[in-house]
């Protein structure tokens, strides 16, 4: 439970103002029609993160010693500080490839957008921490699928309102401590006395 917890918890709060986050919002906005926009970010999200996941369980299986548990810590302290970081959309990544549908836009292009962001390099980190068999692996892919969920869903459906609203950088603060206190705990789980 720990596993899909930690996984869901860390994966919202860093989508907040993240650019699949403001992609999820233009989306939205271009096409309103959110089922298949919320249905294409889902796909997208299962496959990359999944994948994400299975690369961090592969690497910690290869790297299992007090070296790679203090790289991987100090990675989640590096995340915290990257989340404090306000993102921003590129307009080429706004453009959906081809006209075969808002669903396959969208999952095209979300999945794309994901690539190398800072919740993909989360969930890489915590397939590598919480992934020591494809049972983990998946509970990892379902919580930061979840926290990506949690965090998009109302982004397609309140679109800019709600970015107006949200204090992000509040938000921000609150998901960079939480990775910095993770990390801290994974360092001192690697270093402490035990």
């Amino acid at each position: 439970m720990d596993i899909l917890l930690s996984s869901t918890a860390l994966v919202a709060l860093a989508e907040i103002g993240d650019k699949t986050q403001l992609l999820a919002i233009l989306l939205a906005t271009r096409f309103s029609r959110p089922l298949p926009i919320i249905a294409g970010i889902l796909a997208a999200t299962l496959l990359n993160h999944f994948l994400a996941a299975l690369a961090g369980h592969g690497v910690a299986g290869l790297l299992d010693s007090t070296a790679f548990r203090v790289t991987v810590a100090l990675g989640f302290v590096g995340m915290g500080l990257w989340t404090l970081l306000p993102d921003r959309i590129d307009e080429d990544e706004m453009k959906l490839p081809g006209t075969r549908g808002i669903f396959m836009g969208t999952a095209v292009a979300f999945f794309l957008v994901e690539m190398g962001d800072k919740t993909q390099i989360a969930t890489v980190a915590l397939g590598a921490q919480f992934g020591r068999s494809l049972l983990d692996v998946s509970l990892v892919t379902v919580g930061t699928t979840l926290g990506m969920m949690i965090a998009n869903v109302p982004a397609v459906y309140l679109g800019e309102t709600l970015i107006r609203r949200v204090r992000l950088g509040l938000v921000r603060a609150l998901a960079a401590s939480l990775f910095v206190a993770l990390g801290l705990w994974m360092l001192w789980g690697a270093l402490g006395p035990g």
